[in-house]
């Protein structure tokens, strides 16, 4: 089972998931625990290879990583702790895998904040991808998450962020790098189905307005599903709870309490 945190709030029955990014961890969400804890119950994970879950079993090593495969390790988790339902609150890759989650498991997502979502490749991003499909077997993958980090955060104000990731990169492995990385082969017809289909779950994006590589497609989808909402948040790139973590936290606490209203 994937490592994972709970901070628990004997005043409310409501939970709060955490899900990072590819190459983060769980402790991106380090500005988000404070005030997330004292309104919610918050469990935060870590998926495999990642944080305190990269010692794979060896059924995992074996494993081919697949969306139903990474997705199915977070349900586990839900069901083992006996959630019934959670708000899902998802940063970059996360956010595709939460989308993933609620398509299969409706039943247990009340909500869904997607900050620096992911739904369209551009043409400068599958040219990236295509490049590290290449060399991912021959350059040092940190080289290659390196490079990834500064084009898709390429501001001075982006730099913490890209530091993080950076960081938390360099505890994974070669091989984990190249398991995660085949992912990308699944990308394209998932997002698409993605953004043909409206799930009918109240959905925040929560974007950078610098996040030049994934605003423009999620700005044409929350217009175009009925029950999606976009804050944007200015002067700010594709990592908005690190960047901006007053207004990112403000706006996704008064999302998630105005689904409790009656």
């Amino acid at each position: 089972m994937l490592s994972y945190t709970v901070f628990r709030n004997e005043n409310t029955t409501k939970w709060v998931t955490f899900i990072h990014g590819a190459g983060g961890s769980s402790s991106i969400w380090f500005r988000q625990i404070k005030a997330f804890k004292k309104e919610f119950n918050v469990l935060l994970v870590d998926l495999r290879g990642h944080g305190n879950s990269k010692n794979p079993s060896k059924l995992q090593l074996k494993q081919k990583y697949t969306f139903d495969v990474v997705t199915n390790d977070i349900v586990k988790v839900i069901h083992h702790l006996e959630i019934k339902e959670s708000h899902f609150i998802g940063i970059s890759l996360g956010t595709i895998l939460i989308r993933d989650l609620a398509e299969k498991h409706p039943h247990l997502v009340e909500s869904m904040v997607m900050g620096g979502a992911v739904l369209k490749l551009n043409i400068r991003s599958k040219i990236l991808m295509g490049f590290g499909n290449i060399f991912k077997s021959i350059v040092p993958y940190i080289f290659l998450y390196k490079l990834f980090a500064f084009i898709i955060m390429p501001k001075k104000n982006h730099k913490e962020s890209r530091l993080l990731f950076v960081r938390e990169a360099k505890k994974l492995y070669q091989k984990e790098f190249i398991r995660w990385f085949r992912l990308t082969a699944e990308l394209t017809p998932r997002l698409r189905f993605f953004r043909l289909n409206d799930i009918r779950i109240p959905t925040l994006y929560v974007m950078g307005e610098q996040d030049h590589l994934f605003l423009p497609s999620i700005k044409e989808i929350a217009a175009r599903h009925i029950h999606a909402q976009l804050h944007i948040i200015k002067n700010c790139g594709h990592v908005v709870n690190v960047e901006q973590p007053v207004e990112f936290n403000q706006q996704v606490i008064s999302f998630l309490k105005l689904q409790h209203s009656p």
